[in-house]
This record gives C-alpha cells, sequence and structure tokens, in this order.
C-alpha cells in the first residue's frame, strides 16, 4: 500500500519504472539455474526481460527483480511544477527511485556528472549503460515538445562499451533461418561488463577480411550497447606464428549445399531448403511469440523433433499427435497433451501473424499488419497479388514486393501454406469499418478516457478507419483527452488541433 504519512495520495497514479536484476541476484539466479541443470541467462537485462514474460506469476516472483519509477503517467489529484517534485513526491508515497538522480545547473554540469557516472559504473550493483539528460520545469517541457517517437526535452547520453582482452579459439560458421551463414568467434572465457563472453559475431567474410582475423589471434571484444559481444581489433603483435587468414566454407557446414552470395549481399546463404539448420530457424520463428504463440513449443524440443525426422515443415508441427510427442526424452503424457492443446489454440490466430510466422523475408509484424488491411485478411488474395500491386500499398516498397513475389513462386511454400489451412488454420475475422466518416484521419489520445482503455479506444478509430498515434504532430486532427492529459493537451492547443471530451468522440463514433 502506498504511504500516505507525508502527503495525499492522488485519485489516479499512473508511474512508469523498469525493472532490473542486481548483479548479486543475477549471479544467484544463474548458479541456481545451472544446478537444476538449466541453461544460465547470458546477460541481468535478458533475464529481467524474460522473467516478466513468465506466464507464471509464481515463477517471476522467484526472480529477484527490482524497479526503479522515474516517469509520470495519468495522474489526478495531485500537480507538479518540476520533475524533481514528482521525484521526491512518489518517494514519499513509499515508491522506489534511484538515489544516484541529480538537479544539474545547465548541461556543462550535467555532462560532467554523466562522466563521473560512467567512471562509478563498475561500482554500482546493477548493470547501466549510460545515463538520461532531461528538462527539470514540466511548462519547459510542453513548449519544448515531442517528436514522433521521444521527446525533445530529453536525451539518453550512452557510456563507452566496455572492452576485454581475450583468445580466438575458434571461428564456426553458423546458419540462420533465411540461410544467411555468419562467422562466429569462439573464446576464451573473459567477463565483459559483468558477463561471461564466449562467443562473438564477426559479421561476415569481408569484415573478417578487413580485420584480417584468424584462429588463434589475441583480440579486443566488446558487448556492443552492452548487450552484442563483438570483436573490436586484432592486437598483432600477439598474433603466435603459422596462422592462417579465415575463409568461410565453399558449403554449408549443416547440409554440405553449396553456398551463394548474390551481388548487393555480403553475406553467403545456403539455398537448400531442407537444410535443418534452417528448417529448425523457421519453426522456431512460427511458434514465437510475435508469431503463432505455441507455448511449450521451444528450441529443445524443436531440435528433437528435426533430429529425429519427424518434423520438416511448419505444417509437420500442426499435424503432431499424443504418441509422437510423448515418445521424446523428458515428454511425458501430460507434456504432450499441454503442447497439443497449445497448437490447437494456436491454429485460430490472424493473417498479419500468420503473415509473419511465415518468416517472408523482409515481412515484419508491421509489414504483415499493413498487408494484413491491404487484403483484408484474404490469403488468396494476396497470394495472387502482382508486384505492381503490392508495390501500390502504402509503405510496402520493391525490396519487399519482391520477396512477396518470390517466396509465392516457390511451389514448396504454397503447398505448405495450403496445408497448414487444411490443418485447421483460421483467421480471425477483421473488425469491419463501421463508418468511413474517420477514413484518413489521425487520433491521439490522452488522459483517463473514464469508459474506454487507451487499447480499445485505439481499436474503436482503426476499425472505422483512421489511424491511432502516440504524439501530436501538425498531422493530428484529433486529439481526444481524458482527467489528468498534460503535454499532449498543451500541444495540441498550441498547434490548433481539434480537442475532443471523451463524451464528444463517442458522439462522433455514433455518427
Amino acid at each position: 500500500a502506498l504511504r500516505h504519512d507525508k502527503r495525499s495520495i492522488p485519485r489516479l497514479l499512473e508511474v512508469r519504472g523498469e525493472v532490473f536484476i542486481r548483479k548479486s541476484d543475477f549471479k544467484s539466479l544463474n548458479a541456481q539455474r545451472e544446478k537444476s541443470g538449466e541453461s544460465p541467462f547470458a546477460n541481468p537485462r535478458n533475464a529481467a526481460a524474460g522473467s516478466l514474460r513468465q506466464l507464471d506469476p509464481k515463477i517471476t516472483a522467484t526472480r529477484s527483480l527490482s524497479i526503479y519509477c522515474y516517469q509520470a503517467g495519468s495522474i489526478i489529484g495531485a500537480e507538479f511544477n518540476t520533475h524533481w517534485d514528482f521525484l521526491q513526491s512518489i518517494q514519499d508515497w513509499g515508491l522506489p527511485v534511484n538515489h544516484e538522480v541529480q538537479i544539474a545547473a545547465g548541461i556543462k554540469q550535467a555532462v560532467a556528472y554523466h562522466q563521473q557516472l560512467e567512471a562509478r559504473r563498475d561500482g554500482l550493483p546493477y548493470e547501466i549503460d549510460g545515463s538520461v539528460i532531461k528538462v527539470n520545469s514540466l511548462s519547459l517541457r510542453n513548449l519544448i515538445g515531442v517528436r514522433s517517437r521521444t521527446p525533445r526535452w530529453a536525451i539518453a547520453g550512452k557510456f563507452k562499451a566496455q572492452q576485454a582482452t581475450t583468445v580466438i579459439h575458434n571461428i564456426v560458421a553458423s546458419v540462420g533461418r533465411t540461410g544467411a551463414v555468419t562467422p562466429v568467434a569462439k573464446l576464451e572465457a573473459v567477463e565483459v561488463s559483468g558477463v561471461t563472453v564466449t562467443n562473438a559475431t564477426l559479421h561476415n567474410q569481408d569484415e573478417i577480411d578487413r580485420k584480417d582475423i584468424r584462429i588463434g589471434d589475441t583480440v579486443v571484444v566488446e558487448r556492443s550497447g552492452d548487450v552484442i559481444p563483438k570483436v573490436i581489433k586484432v592486437i598483432s603483435a600477439k598474433r603466435p606464428a603459422g596462422t592462417k587468414p579465415y575463409h568461410l566454407p565453399d558449403s554449408c557446414p549443416v547440409c554440405d549445399h553449396e553456398l551463394y552470395r548474390s551481388e548487393d549481399e555480403v553475406v553467403y546463404r545456403c539455398h537448400n531448403h531442407a537444410c535443418s539448420a534452417q528448417i529448425k530457424g523457421h519453426l522456431q520463428h512460427f511458434v514465437s511469440k510475435n508469431a503463432l504463440d505455441i507455448d511449450g513449443v521451444g528450441e529443445k524440443l524443436i531440435e528433437q523433433l528435426v533430429d529425429q525426422g519427424l518434423i520438416n515443415t511448419v505444417d509437420d508441427l500442426l499435424r503432431l499427435d499424443q504418441a509422437t510427442l510423448s515418445g521424446l526424452e523428458r515428454m511425458g503424457e501430460k507434456s504432450a497433451s499441454n503442447v497439443l492443446a497449445s497448437i490447437t489454440d494456436a491454429k485460430a490466430t490472424t493473417f498479419a501473424r500468420f503473415v509473419f510466422a511465415l518468416g517472408i523475408r523482409h515481412v515484419g509484424e508491421h509489414t504483415a499488419k499493413i498487408l494484413e488491411q491491404a487484403f483484408q485478411g484474404d490469403i488468396e488474395t494476396f497470394r495472387e497479388a502482382s508486384f505492381d500491386a503490392l508495390e501500390a500499398i502504402d509503405e510496402i516498397g520493391p525490396i519487399v514486393a519482391e520477396s512477396i513475389i518470390r517466396f509465392w513462386e516457390d511451389e514448396a511454400n504454397k503447398e505448405i501454406v495450403s496445408a497448414c489451412f487444411e490443418m485447421g488454420i483460421t483467421f480471425q475475422k477483421l473488425p469491419e469499418l463501421l463508418s468511413q466518416t474517420l477514413v484518413g484521419k489521425t487520433f491521439v489520445f490522452t488522459g483517463s478516457l473514464e469508459i474506454y482503455t487507451r487499447k480499445a479506444a485505439q481499436e474503436l478509430v482503426e476499425s472505422r478507419g483512421a489511424r491511432a498515434s502516440s504524439s501530436v504532430s501538425k498531422n493530428t486532427d484529433y486529439v481526444v483527452a481524458g482527467a489528468g492529459a498534460g503535454s499532449k493537451l498543451t500541444k495540441a492547443k498550441e498547434l490548433g488541433v481539434s480537442i475532443l471530451s471523451v463524451q464528444e468522440f463517442e458522439n462522433l463514433l455514433k455518427e
């Protein structure tokens, strides 16, 4: 419960924060996972994100997560002049705020503090990769405004990536789901930013040639963005005698199919659709959270199924039965039943999720949603679409259009998609465009909308042909302002954008 001994609690209090894991808790968590035979987390950030995504809250509760609150959402019943006032208030109410936050008198002092913080980063009990400098005055923030995705009144300052020296014991070629072959350096274990690093990407053959990276070399590695390890440079003075330049193999390391490199790419690819590495990658993508989201079907289960020749394509996954699954290692009757139930549930999906799950090159989540609207969820019309018809769709360029055409030209892809529908894939009906009066309009929602959640309000305008945006600009047609509306409402007034109350918004929907 919030404390109210120092100041009264507002009627509505929405606060944003960042969940993290302290270094000591991260080490304890990985020690527990290794003891129980589970693979350790790569870094604290992945551990925190993975813990929050758990479907079982009991598992999340065991993860020693921490949080620092740093930003106001919708607030009714309290007003602040500065960001510092807000932080002091939520601390009084019992919410955790990072004690490293300071007020700086001007940008020079702010930059100096950023540099001091970087010098102390290793001594902090948690991982950080930078600081954020914000305008303190809330009235000034309203004047400064926001961009389409980020505020103009704040800027993130990143620390220099931390580096370490180690030795490359081997270089192996890794095959991804699109057939791309990426060289990966196998390193002598070294700690970088509190994480033990044993692998680093070398990107492609051109990058290896440019840096002259060889097996046996002593190299400097860093975690780019404090996440992805990469080799920065070779320490040539420590190169042992007899080393040879490294070249990717001529054939796929998994299926022995000849590798190919097109003129417009730096990447070598395996074009064998039967390559088991690509099959596994396709299947992992197909079941992933933003695709068909099949709970219980993970990397290890897919490896078992593919290695034993039980599945080769995504439609094979939909054909799995109790006998096949329960006969696998570490898969009893109950676990097999749970997986089959997840597969059955996932068959009722959307056009956008299914198209994204197919793994068409250059077609991500956003593009899949654009295609869903353009073809109104009709897979047959999408399959027969010409290059010109695809390119005519807003936000679909020639590269994406060409990729889609190539996908449907492959008879094997057509057969797989048809088989998926035979196995029970169905699409949820798209919301009908209930009113043509909102087509082409852009809405922004701010404050507490009382009778609507923010998501529900956005879906209401989208179902009528309008677009919901997160920021106010000269292109915004309406700002719907509920209780506690803040900077977006101020910006709308400055730009002369039409402002609607929740009741006026409801009346507009009825027209």
